[in-house]
């Protein structure tokens, strides 16, 4: 057995899920973050368990051929990217193999699997980031949490977003300081200010400030900050308090107040103007959100006599892009202010009278739907990461849409959903993943299954 601290010369052969480098050391596995496929190295074991290990790099004896020089400066502190280290055609390597690892080993299913859709660009893709305020040596600052912590790297010149955040941070931040507002403090549940949150439409160039506050009635105070900050950015359409009060690791609250501007911002996806509250989902990486939606399109084959049922549809991005390709279109979802913004997206784009919009658990609006006779042509599932649950899928079968194709973020799930649909009457045809994240471990796959017996 290996012991703590021991040092080990380990070759690099595979890489996990979770972004972790894998070798094997007399037959036991150790996992060792920041390393490439082809590795060799000095690892030191840092934890032991029954069947594996981790371990960290001590030295590097001869660097993989994938192996880059990381361009971000905290990345090795930051819990954000995984894979800086590596070269990007190797991270898509990597992923491409994750989707189709999940698909044949937990799915047990061997559909077509289309080569991964890459990004065009690894920089500045977000338009939206989350940051952290906490309170260190008697002053707020803000960053990024570090890995597997809570501990606040302070660093916000990101590579993955916006220029202009950095910019806005810095504003009010100052801010923050200068009035002595408090940072949330986790151990003791006190302080004013938890999260800046910021967001932006891709192609309107539309901000929104969102400070996500402990207290709304105390943070009236920023309404100082606003003409500073409109002053300086004149591209901020809304700030918005969202208060949280809960002693819990979700960021945002559902009691908002906007102090300035309009409650949402617009930003343009596929051609349609889309409103977006703090609350929306919204594809963070909108310029490849709009080719997956593409690849989603081809693959449900519509024609203009179908019925479309959008499920998770958020605030009806992928469903009403597809809208005009359709005689109807009924989408679901559970969040309250993404089903008003489905709404007034249709209405601004003049699809609301051929559009439906539930606000509901998605298998009981689906088994409603049902009920009713709604016998949709082609089903568009987008859930989130725990996937559907199982009462979503049997009423996606028994309305025996001719196509199902699935949008996810979590290949693992999508390959679980995917097998209990075959159980159901439905054959997996092909696979794509779809790289919206790149240098994270993160990425999307679209899934075509189409009905056996029609």
């Amino acid at each position: 057995m290996l012991k703590k601290n021991e040092v080990i010369e380990l070759e690099i052969t595979d890489i996990t899920n979770e972004g972790n480098g894998v070798g094997r050391y007399n037959d036991i596995a150790v996992f060792v973050p920041m390393t490439a496929v082809g590795d060799v190295i000095k690892c030191q074991i840092v934890k032991i368990k029954n069947t594996y290990c981790y371990g960290i790099i001590k030295e590097i004896l001869i660097p993989s051929k994938h192996r880059i020089q990381s361009d971000c400066p905290v990345y090795k502190q930051c819990g954000g990217c995984s894979f800086r280290h590596i070269s990007y055609e190797e991270e898509c390597r990597i992923k491409e193999n994750f989707v189709k690892n999940s698909f044949q080993r937990i799915g047990k299913l061997n559909p077509k699997f289309e080569p991964i859709f890459p990004c065009d660009t690894q920089y500045n893709y977000r338009n939206k980031a989350q940051y952290p305020v906490s309170e260190v040596d008697g002053k707020a600052v803000c960053g990024f949490y570090a890995r597997r912590s809570h501990r606040i790297v302070e660093y916000t010149d990101c590579l993955l977003q916006p220029e202009i955040f950095s910019e806005i941070l810095s504003v009010i931040m100052k801010f923050v300081n200068e009035r002595n507002i408090t940072a949330y403090n986790e151990t003791t549940f006190s302080g004013l200010l938890r999260h800046i949150y910021l967001r932006r439409g891709e192609h309107s160039g539309e901000i929104m400030v969102c400070l996500v506050v402990t207290n709304i009635v105390k943070a009236n105070i920023f309404t100082e900050l606003i003409p500073i900050l409109i002053s300086e950015f004149k591209d901020i359409k809304s700030v918005v308090l969202n208060e949280n009060p809960k002693n819990t690791n979700v960021i945002l609250g559902s009691k908002l107040k906007t102090l300035y501007g309009s409650d949402t911002i617009t930003d343009i996806m596929c051609g349609n103007r889309i409103g977006l509250s703090p609350l929306s989902f919204y594809q963070v990486n909108t310029c490849q959100a709009e080719k997956l939606y593409s690849i989603a399109e081809a693959y449900a084959d519509l024609r203009k006599t179908n019925v479309l049922l959008d499920l998770y549809c958020g605030a009806g991005t992928i469903g009403l892009s597809m809208c005009r390709k359709v005689n109807k279109l009924v989408g679901v979802e559970i969040i309250p202010e993404a089903i008003i913004n489905a709404k007034c997206n249709a209405k601004v784009n003049l699809l609301d009278k051929k559009s439906e919009f539930i606000c509901g658990d998605a298998g009981e609006i689906a088994g409603i739907l049902y009920k009713r006779g709604e016998r949709p042509d082609v089903i568009i599932a987008d859930p989130a990461r725990k996937g559907c649950d199982r009462e979503s899928l049997e009423y996606m079968a028994k309305m025996s849409p001719n196509r199902i194709v699935m949008i996810s973020c979590n290949h693992a799930t999508a390959a679980r959903d995917c097998a209990i649909l075959e159980e159901l009457g439905y054959k997996t045809v092909k696979v794509r993943a779809v790289d919206l994240f790149p240098r994270t471990t993160h990425v999307e796959c679209v899934v075509l299954m189409s009905r056996i017996n029609k």
